[in-house]
C-alpha cells in the first residue's frame, strides 16, 4: 500500500471510532436526551446557573418545527462541504496542470535540444540574417 493509502484507510477509522464508541460505551445514557446539540446543552446549564436569565437576542427566523431546523442545518452543511469540495478540487486540477505543462515543456527542451545539435548552424545564420535585416 502506498504511504497516501494508508494515511486514508486510518483516517477512515479514526472518524468511525469517533461515531461509533460513544454509541458502543453508553456515554449518553444518564441523559433524557443524550445526544443533544451544543445550544441545547448551553440553554440548560444556563437555566440552572441563572434561571432568570433573558437571552440578549432572539433569532431572526425559528422554523415551525425541529424537522425543518433539522433540514436547513443539513443544507447549510451540505453547501459548505461542496464550497470546499470545489475549492480543493480547483486548487488540485490548477496543481496537475501546472505539473502537465512542466512536463510537456521539459519534454520539450529535450527534443529541441537533441534535434537543435544539428541545426546550431541553420539557427545561428538566420539569427544573423535576422540582425542584418534590423540594421538595414
Amino acid at each position: 500500500m502506498s504511504r497516501n493509502t494508508k494515511v486514508n484507510v486510518l483516517l477512515l477509522l479514526v472518524v468511525a471510532a469517533l461515531a461509533v464508541l460513544p454509541l458502543a460505551l453508553g456515554l449518553g445514557d444518564h441523559k433524557e436526551e443524550p445526544f443533544t446539540g451544543a445550544d441545547g446543552e448551553a440553554e440548560t446549564a444556563i437555566t440552572e446557573i441563572e434561571p432568570d436569565y433573558e437571552p440578549w437576542f432572539s433569532p431572526l427566523y425559528e422554523p415551525p418545527s425541529g424537522e425543518i431546523e433539522s433540514g436547513l442545518f443539513s443544507l447549510q452543511a451540505a453547501l459548505g462541504a461542496g464550497v470546499l469540495a470545489y475549492y480543493f478540487g480547483l486548487r488540485r486540477g490548477r496543481r496537475q496542470g501546472e505539473q502537465r505543462a512542466r512536463e510537456r515543456d521539459a519534454e520539450g527542451a529535450a527534443g529541441d535540444a537533441e534535434s537543435g545539435a544539428g541545426d546550431a548552424e541553420s539557427v545561428s545564420g538566420d539569427a544573423s540574417e535576422e540582425s542584418m535585416a534590423e540594421r538595414s
